[in-house]
Order: C-alpha cells, then sequence, then structure tokens
C-alpha cells in the first residue's frame, strides 16, 4: 500500500473510530497463541532435572530435550547437559524446534544418539510459528567421556521442545494489524512464554511490525513509534509510555491506540484497562478517557457479526436462508438462475445485506460450462462472466466485493457496481487447481484448497492491494498432515474450519486449525450424518454442514436440525453473508 494511501485510510477510520466511542461491540476479542525469544529472569515454569551420574547417552540427550522446556534464564539445568566448551557456546535464543512427544533416541554407535520425531513446526526469534514439513525431523547428537560422565558437544541452537511441553509453557497471543480500509484490526499470531513479561512482549512486536506472511496485507499505525519505559502493570491495568515520530498526527495516533487496546486486552493477559501515554503525558483525545476497553475502539473488532447475516444455503438452485428454510427476497430465492452456489456482501457502512453473487452450470447465455452472475440481494442478477468451472464466490467485511477462481487458477474480483478484475496470484497455478477459495472476514488473506495427487490440500496466502493492482502472495501449506480436504470457512479472523477425510474413520469430518498452521483439533461429530461435503462459518455464528444432501447445524455441542424438532431440510453451498 503506498504512503498516501495509508496515510488516507489512518485518516479516515480515525474518524470513524472517534465517532463510534460510545457503541458497544458486537463480539469479544478473538485469543491465540504465543511465544517470546528470551524467558523473564523470574519465570517460573518446569523444573528440570539435573544429569544422574552413570546416565547413558540416551539419557543424556533425553535430559537434554526435557531441560530445554525450563522458562529459566538461559537455561542453567539443560547446560549442564553439555560439555564445557558446548555449555559456553550454545545459544538458546536462536528460535524454538517443536517435535512430537513421541520422539525416539538410539544409541547408533559409541558417541551419538539418533533423535528422530514428527516435526510440529518451528517459532522464531519474534515469536512466528511457521508449521513444520511432512518430513522427519532427524538430529544426531555427538557425546563425549568428560570426567566419566557423557555430555553434548553439538546441541542444535535454539530450543528444542516436546510438544506438550510447548503447549504447557507457551501461550498464543495475537497482535494486531490493520486492514488497509483501517476497518477491523488483522490477528497476527504469536506465541510467548507465559509470564509477567507478556504485555511488553505484546508491544515490542507491535512496534517491530507484522509477520513476513502477512505483513505485505496490513498496516501498522504505530511504525516508527517507540517504547520510553518497560509496559507497567498495576492489578489488571497497564500503562504504555510511547514516543512518535516528529510530526506524527493525532489520527495516527488514535487508530495506534486502538490498536494497541485490542491488542492488550486479552484473556491471556488478563487486563481489564489500558492507558496509553505520549511522551510520559495523557493523550486528551476527544471522547477517548484515559484508561480504555475494547468497548472505547468498537470499530476495530476483528470479529464483528452483522446482525443481518443469517446464514444461506440453496435449495433446487434458489437461495433459502437457515434461520428458517424461508426462500431469500427476489428471483435469487426462486429457481430462476439455477444457482451451484452463492455468496452475499454486507454493506460495511450500512450492515445490509448488499452485492450478492452466485454460480450457475445451467444457465449460461453463451452455452459455456458455467457462469457468473451478480446483483442486488433482493433484486434481478445479470450474466458477469462465462468460463469452464467457477469456485463459490465469497466476501470479506470490510468491502463491497465478490471473489471467485475462475477455470482452477484465475482469480477475480467483481467490486459493487464494477467490473470483473483479474487478481494476481503468481503461484497458484503452480500448485495446483483452486477447487476453494474464500477471504477471511477482514479480507487480508485467502484460504485456499488445491486439488493435488491426494486430495485437496488447504493453503493460505496474503492479499496485497497496490495502488493499480490487488494480488494474492504467499500461498503456503498450513497442514500439510490433513488430506483430502473438500472445504474450508474461516470460524473467526484467526481460525479456519476444515473439512477433511479422517483415514481411521474413513469418512470427512470438520476440524479447526489456525491461520498459521498450528493447533489441529478435530470437531465434535455427534449427531452429524456420515459423509460431510460442505461447511459455512464466520465469527459469532453456528457452522453449518451439509451431510447426506441434508444442512446441519453445531449447537451446544452437538450436530442438530437447522429447525428444532423438525426433520432435516435438504439443501447444498451453505454460506455466511460477509
Amino acid at each position: 500500500m503506498t504512503g498516501r494511501g495509508v496515510r488516507a485510510a489512518l485518516a479516515g477510520l480515525a474518524a470513524v473510530l472517534l465517532a463510534g466511542c460510545s457503541t458497544v461491540p458486537s463480539s469479544s476479542p478473538v485469543t491465540q497463541i504465543t511465544q517470546v525469544p528470551e524467558p523473564p529472569a523470574d519465570a517460573v515454569g518446569i523444573e528440570p532435572q539435573a544429569p544422574e551420574p552413570g546416565a547413558t547417552p540416551e539419557e543424556v540427550v533425553r535430559g537434554f530435550i526435557d531441560a530445554n522446556a525450563s522458562t529459566a534464564r538461559n537455561h542453567p539445568v539443560a547446560r549442564q547437559y553439555l560439555s564445557g566448551a558446548a555449555a559456553d557456546s550454545w545459544s538458546d535464543s536462536d528460535g524454538v524446534t517443536v517435535i512430537s512427544g513421541d520422539y525416539a533416541p538410539v544409541q547408533a554407535q559409541a558417541g551419538t544418539v539418533q533423535v528422530t520425531a514428527k516435526e510440529i513446526g518451528s517459532i522464531d526469534e519474534r515469536g512466528v510459528f511457521a508449521v513444520g514439513s511432512e518430513q522427519v525431523y532427524a538430529r544426531t547428537f555427538t557425546l563425549t567421556d568428560e570426567s566419566g560422565e557423557w555430555r553434548i558437544t553439538d546441541p542444535p541452537d535454539g530450543l528444542l521442545l516436546l510438544e506438550p511441553d510447548f503447549t504447557r509453557t507457551y501461550e498464543q497471543i495475537d497482535v494486531y494489524f490493520l486492514d488497509p480500509t483501517g476497518s477491523r484490526v488483522v490477528p497476527d499470531p504469536r506465541y510467548l512464554v507465559d509470564g509477567e513479561a507478556q504485555p511488553n512482549a505484546v508491544v515490542e512486536r507491535l512496534l517491530s511490525g507484522p509477520s513476513p506472511a502477512v505483513g505485505a496485507g496490513v498496516v501498522n499505525p504505530l511504525n516508527g513509534a517507540g517504547l520510553r519505559s518497560t509496559v507497567s502493570v498495576a492489578g489488571q491495568s497497564a500503562t504504555v509510555d510511547l514516543t512518535f515520530p516528529a510530526g506524527t498526527g493525532d489520527e495516527t495516533v488514535s487508530v495506534a491506540v486502538g490498536q494497541l487496546v485490542w491488542s492488550l486486552q486479552q484473556d491471556q493477559l488478563g487486563l481489564q484497562t489500558v492507558e496509553v501515554l505520549r511522551d510520559g503525558q495523557p493523550l486528551g483525545l476527544p471522547g477517548v478517557p484515559d484508561r480504555q476497553t475494547t468497548a472505547d475502539w468498537p470499530a476495530l473488532d476483528p470479529d464483528a457479526a452483522p446482525p443481518n447475516a443469517v446464514g444461506h444455503y440453496l435449495v433446487d438452485g434458489g437461495l433459502r436462508r437457515a434461520s428458517d428454510g424461508t426462500p431469500s427476497p427476489g428471483p435469487a430465492g426462486t429457481s430462476a438462475y439455477g444457482l451451484s452456489s452463492a455468496a452475499v456482501s454486507v454493506d460495511p457502512r450500512t450492515g445490509q445485506l448488499g452485492l450478492t453473487a452466485g454460480v450457475s452450470t445451467t444457465n449460461s447465455p453463451t452455452g459455456a460450462p458455467a457462469a457468473l452472475f451478480a446483483g442486488p440481494y433482493d433484486g434481478d442478477l445479470a450474466w458477469v462472466l462465462d468460463g469452464a468451472s467457477f469456485t463459490a464466490p465469497t466476501t470479506a467485511g470490510t468491502r463491497s466485493e465478490v471473489w471467485t477462481v475462475r477455470n482452477g487458477t484465475d482469480v477475480v474480483r467483481l467490486p459493487a457496481g464494477g467490473s470483473p478484475q483479474a487478481v494476481s496470484a503468481p503461484t497458484l497455478a503452480g500448485l495446483g487447481r483452486a477447487t476453494t477459495f474464500q477471504l477471511s472476514p477482514d479480507g487480508v488473506r485467502a484460504a485456499v484448497v488445491i486439488e493435488g495427487p491426494d486430495g485437496g490440500r488447504l493453503y493460505v496466502g496474503t492479499v496485497v492491494r497496490a495502488a493499480d493492482a490487488v494480488s494474492v502472495r504467499d500461498l503456503r501449506s498450513i497442514a500439510p498432515s490433513v488430506r483430502q480436504v473438500v472445504d474450508v470457512a474461516w470460524r473467526n479472523a484467526g481460525l479456519l474450519m476444515v473439512l477433511a477425510g479422517d483415514p481411521g474413520a474413513q469418512r470427512t469430518v470438520p476440524y479447526t486449525v489456525g491461520v498459521d498452521g498450528f493447533g489441529l483439533t478435530r470437531v465434535i461429530t455427534n449427531g452429524l450424518p456420515e459423509q460431510a461435503t460442505a461447511l459455512a462459518a464466520a465469527p459469532g455464528r453456528q457452522p453449518l454442514v451439509v451431510s447426506e444432501g441434508t444442512v446441519w447445524q453445531l449447537a451446544g455441542g452437538t450436530w442438530v436440525t437447522l429447525v428444532r424438532g423438525a426433520p432435516p431440510l435438504a439443501g447444498q453451498a451453505p454460506f455466511y453473508p460477509m
């Protein structure tokens, strides 16, 4: 985004935020997980055991890995498992490698131990998680005899943690940046050691900027700002004293404050209010109290759920409301267009359902295999584009536009009232054919299912908007262990819901996974018939799934019919307006 565009977005957002300070947020902030490169000096966590006399090489390596889970500064116990020279040179601050808990240390020959495990992922010095590859983690440790005891001579720099130790010691916390319209904060998950230093670590990461994966798609109002002193916490209130570059206007400061409040008022941090000072003095922003909560910045809610955005699905080519199964207004609610998939945008200014787009495989005016239609929610839909195929349309909550992938590789964006525009996706064609493409609620990320030789695979990319072009970059696999993915939706701004094959159950089941690939979890299937084929999800909404040609919703830990006490309703292609 250009500097002029950033300034314009910040100025516009400041006006919106200050005008909306007295309203109540529509949903609570999203919570996620984190890591910090250097544990706090007073951290309390796992107490490792020192080496026992006469320990075998395998026991020494196992003890060293266990001691990596300590939160004590410099990991003094872990260094006791190292030779004298290695203990002096080993760096424990070069990130973290996370491996499965069922690893195997095996002595291949005298003085060497081979460790093999599943690599879960790695966390860099900024706390950014990268999902592991499908290859097995393998590391050979060399040991030497020092005064009759085996000690490691070549430890890998950084920490080597078992997954159970990692999840027990670290927390995921989102640092928030802004989408290019300034409408919402965008989560950027970080992993931080649990402890009193977390609030300061969060602010430092905000000041250092977004992670590379999302950096080109967001705006950082705190760019160039600095901490004048460590973030202070008294009770459940934090005080952040910042200095801004000369000439920074109130509009930028205002947006930065909202960004800070959303980042610091998360459940893991235990903070109820945040006070931001500028050069030691109160900000004095009109309509904003000295001590603030996210309720003072409702316009930034990353998971705002428009009240009119009820679920929809299709029956016999016509659009239906999931709330009661009745047809939507206008011709789209009938079978006039023979729709096979659809999407509806929500006007970010009014909250009303607006631009509607649908794909038809029977009604192309040119006789093509598929056609894209678009128009108002309650009005006529007009033909827009033909193709061999289109993915189900998708919308985001920050702009009135619809996206789809034409012919498996060509990403198309349709603004309200405009003509279809090509979106550059330079790496998509090389990965395969896209069968599903879903924008995140903030419009900064895209989840893509790409067909491969062993079924669909899940990728996430970043939407980058420049002055003269829009692109989808950095498509990366975030759940390489999950195969046969058939659909994906956004549970919230930082969490995906996925339908994929379960080899053990020989069926398709729902999972959730973080936007960075961490925390793959199978979703309960109580009450759900066999072989789910499509799903829909949205912030603050009950997920919808199509199974055996009928539509089901997740409520209270079980899957139930759309109308309580009534038989299942037939339907396909569910979605939530965004």
